[in-house]
């Protein structure tokens, strides 16, 4: 044993003393000779890496002195380049590479909603990509406002960190959510439906350092390639530590409360292993009065990859614990006629950066569920809880054959509680409204302040839902496997994609009466004239009688296949095309139970409250079941042309369709014995693009049509089924040129044309739906400092589909700026919409009267907010 210790001691010496390795220095500069730093130098075959410094300088050690030794160099918004060097007669100190600028990166290798990986150029899909570097130019305050920065993609980012409408060019926003639009992390689906009422997809993702790129597909192959996804995919790309580097970074609100540290660091571990972490927490206000610390919490990834010959084998992790305001429609006066409205401020409420929310409405008292007592912190706001583990390979095999795979299991949970407004009117008004709904007498009411029992005096008052929601079971698991042949230059791709989602939530929901004031708002007690309170803290009902009462609770399971295949291949030298099909089944399971009213002594003071004398309770003795299956097929067929190296022209047509999750409940399409009707909308769409790069700059246009047919969907805040068909058409541009040396300007356009093609409404507009949606970022980079701004704005649109009152257009200007105090230290100030523009993503209300003070529910865009980072990188 100790001979063969020994034999195996002096093999490993004299392997290691045989194996040679010099020192690989460089510089990397553009076609203007400027230094580029940050780009990434790969060894690719000995797993050695380097990052640029301010000066464009590399460094390498430990590279085998051999020949053979493939370096690939990458940078933002240039074309890579791969070179071969012989480092057999010893260390190279002055290796000089100049990149091609190209920056749209149409010769950047698309990954998302294509089966075939391929360049932007030569593929026939509309994809935009968002790196790292850019995701800090525009200043977002939260994920949803980095996706107003997409081309074609519509945001209504006014709500806060989650419960983001989102849509692709035409497509509408029916019930909110991004139904038609699939949010994914490193090409699986975050949560398989879009548009769960109060448990979006975008609650339970986050952007931080740790994110290397965001791809966004819109239209095309989407519908084939991901589930429930047939208008767009935008697809969070993780850092993976193939290039050793990291960060840490500290935001800061310099007029506002909110602190924020990301921190990333990757690197290779030994030959052809590397690993990534990442992540952030944060604290504070937030941009909104709220009253309390109501951002609080983090996020953390991990990744590691071992690289082999013939692919690679991944296993990642996720753990989200966050805490975000949802911010609600809030109070908004109205003047002038429905063409041509003023929006502002009302007295004490401002629009721009007030909140329904409040330090003295905490707390939300009632029965859970399960019929006992449970208390809730509003402070909550939306509290996704969500634990993740996945594992991708991707191997090329024998004879043309390859093989890819990718699954995650997560377990999702959390909360989503937040102040609506139900009405904001006249005390009288609000008096009559409760006197309805709780069949009380309440002639020569008055309402008092709940902290001090002083009278009320103010014009108007508010009633407010908590829209108390438990996200109980929201775990999935979800794989996607495709085996690939190429077969000369065909390429044939078969695919099979399952997923479980569950979909346990209750809905627990009380009533309020506060004052309308956005900062601290008082809750107010319902006094009748007798000098009885029927309310507590302002709690006038347990439940939301003005509504008809919505406690429900469900749970269901939704079992989905999903088959596929796609061939691509090349007619000659300038023409590609490819066509796919998928075939989605679904089996969905469950229960669901609505309300019913008790009477219970909640607050525990052995004395029955007027406001305990009816107390909304889940009707568990009358659940009634979820049992029905759906199908649907779709595909699509595309072509890409190269006129020349280039420039290309591409066209696709394809049909998809989005099943329904928990929005079909509790409405007509869910009969009795728990089967189903309208579960499926479907979206047929036709693109024609044509693609352009050239030295200083590139463009992208495509035209695109696209029809929605809808069953319909419940939305809560209005207390309706959405159910309307759609047609649209329009044009969509994206460009950048380099006006000069260190000055680029970035842009993007989509003029839409949209109808209702169907029902009462049928000839108007889409409600929400602008005809022109817009973007500019022009930016100036010189050595160690840069600067820009981001301009993104749009023109009117109409509040309902009953196209009355109008939604005026507006733009927000966010510029920033960036100093590099030392070649790993970088300060920087940014601005969130500078100016302070008034603006509306959304309104409860459809109509006013016109020439008078109107008082509406609406959304606005949060005000100017001035924020810092110090970044240091190592």
């Amino acid at each position: 044993m100790k001979n063969l210790l020994l034999i195996l001691l002096l093999f490993y010496a004299t392997t290691s003393f045989g194996q040679q390795t010099v020192v690989l220095k460089g510089k990397i500069t553009d076609g203007n000779n400027e230094t580029l730093p940050g780009a990434a130098v790969t060894c690719v075959n000995v797993n050695k890496s380097a990052v640029t410094d301010l000066d464009g300088n590399f460094t390498i050690t430990g590279v085998p002195a051999t020949k053979g030794i493939k370096i690939k160099v990458t940078y933002t918004g240039f074309t890579s380049v791969e070179r071969t060097l012989d480092l057999s007669s010893g260390a190279i100190s002055d290796l000089q590479i100049v990149l091609k600028s190209d920056p749209l990166s149409l010769n950047e290798v698309v990954v998302t909603g294509v089966t075939t990986p391929g360049s932007k150029l030569t593929s026939s899909v509309s994809v935009s990509s968002i790196t790292s570097a850019d995701l800090g130019k525009s200043a977002p305050r939260t994920t949803a406002e980095i996706f107003k920065t997409i081309p074609g993609i519509r945001s209504e980012s006014s709500g806060g960190d989650g419960n983001t409408n989102i849509t692709v060019r035409g497509v509408p926003i029916s019930s909110g959510g991004s139904k038609y639009l699939q949010l994914q992390e490193d090409g699986l689906p975050v949560l398989q439906f879009g548009d769960i009422a109060f448990a979006t997809s975008d609650i339970f993702l986050r952007a931080d350092q740790s994110v290397a790129k965001i791809e966004a597909i819109r239209g095309g192959s989407a519908s084939t390639l991901a589930t429930n996804s047939p208008a767009g995919i935008i697809n969070f790309i993780s850092k993976t530590g193939a290039v050793e580097g990291g960060s840490i970074t500290t935001n800061f609100g310099l007029d506002y409360q909110n602190t924020r540290t990301d921190f990333d660091f990757g690197a290779p571990i030994s030959e052809g292993l590397y690993f990534h972490v990442g992540g952030f927490y944060r604290g504070g206000e937030g941009p909104r009065t709220t009253g309390y610390n109501s951002n609080n919490g983090g996020q953390f990834k991990a990744n590691l990859t071992k690289q082999f010959k013939n692919g690679y084998a991944r296993v990642y992790m996720k753990y989200l614990n966050d805490r975000a305001a949802a911010y609600m429609p809030m109070p908004v006066q109205v003047s002038g006629t429905n063409a041509d409205p003023t929006f502002s401020s009302l007295p004490g409420f401002d629009a721009k950066n007030g909140a329904i929310h409040s330090p003295y409405l905490m707390q939300n008292l009632g029965l859970g569920v399960d019929g006992q007592l449970r208390r809730s912190d509003v402070s909550d706001g939306m509290h996704p809880v969500s634990s993740s583990i996945g594992a991708e390979f991707q191997f090329d095999l024998d004879n043309g054959w390859s093989v890819e795979n990718r699954g995650r299991f997560s377990l999702n949970s959390g909360r989503f509680i937040a102040p609506f407004p139900a009405q904001v009117d006249t005390r009288a008004n609000v008096l009559a409204s409760i006197a309805t709904a709780t069949s009380r007498d309440l002639t020569g009411a008055s309402l008092k302040y709940a902290n001090d029992g002083a009278n009320y005096n103010g014009t108007n008052a508010m009633i407010v839902h908590m829209f108390d929601t438990e996200l109980n079971n929201f775990n999935n698991f979800v794989n996607d496997l495709k085996v690939r042949k190429t077969i000369d230059n065909v390429n044939l791709t078969f695919g099979y994609y399952k997923s479980n989602q569950n979909i346990d939530m209750s809905w627990l929901w009380n009533s309020y009466v506060l004052d309308v004031n956005g900062v601290d708002a008082k809750p107010l007690d319902v006094v009748t004239s007798t000098g009885t309170n029927i309310s507590q803290n302002g709690l006038f009902a347990y439940g939301v009688p003005v509504w008809g009462n919505l406690h429900r609770s469900y749970n269901a399971k939704y079992d989905i296949s999903a088959p596929y295949m796609a061939l691509s291949f090349p007619v000659n030298d300038k023409l590609n095309v490819d066509a796919s099909f998928r075939y989605d089944f679904g089996n969905v399971r469950g229960n669901y139970a609505g309300n019913t009213q008790t009477t219970f002594d909640v607050n525990n003071d052995n004395v029955i409250s007027p406001n305990e004398q009816s107390v909304s309770a889940i009707d568990l003795a009358n659940p009634k079941p979820i049992n029905y299956n759906y199908n649907y097929a779709s595909y699509s067929v595309g072509a890409n042309y190269l006129l020349d190296d280039a420039k290309a022209v591409f066209a696709r047509y394809s049909k998809g369709a989005a099943a329904k999750a928990d929005r079909i409940l509790f409405s007509p399409n869910v009969l009795a014995d728990g089967s189903a009707r309208g579960v499926i909308d479907e979206i047929t769409q036709a693109e024609l693009g044509f693609k352009y790069k050239y030295e200083k700059g590139g463009v992208f246009l495509t035209g695109f049509y696209a029809s929605t047919n809808e069953a319909g969907g419940f939305e809560a805040t209005t207390q309706q089924i959405i159910q309307n068909d759609y047609n649209s058409y329009g044009l969509e541009l994206e460009g950048v040129i380099n006006l000069a040396r260190n000055f680029d300007l970035r842009g993007s356009l989509t003029y839409t044309h949209a109808e209702i093609s169907s029902g009462a409404n049928k000839g108007n507009k889409p409600r929400r739906q602008a005809d022109v949606i817009f973007s500019l970022m022009p930016s100036y980079n010189f050595k160690k400092f840069s600067t820009g701004v981001s301009i993104i704005g749009t023109t009117k649109s109409y509040a309902q589909d009953n196209n009355q009152l109008i939604l005026p257009g507006y733009t927000v200007v966010s510029p920033y700026v960036n100093y590099n105090l030392s070649k790993r230290l970088t300060v920087a100030v940014n601005a969130n919409n500078l100016f302070n523009a008034f603006g509306f993503t959304e309104s409860e209300e459809g109509s006013i009267t016109d020439n008078q003070i109107n008082i509406i529910r609406a959304r606005s865009i949060t005000g100017r907010t001035v924020g810092g980072s110090l970044t240091f990188t190592f």
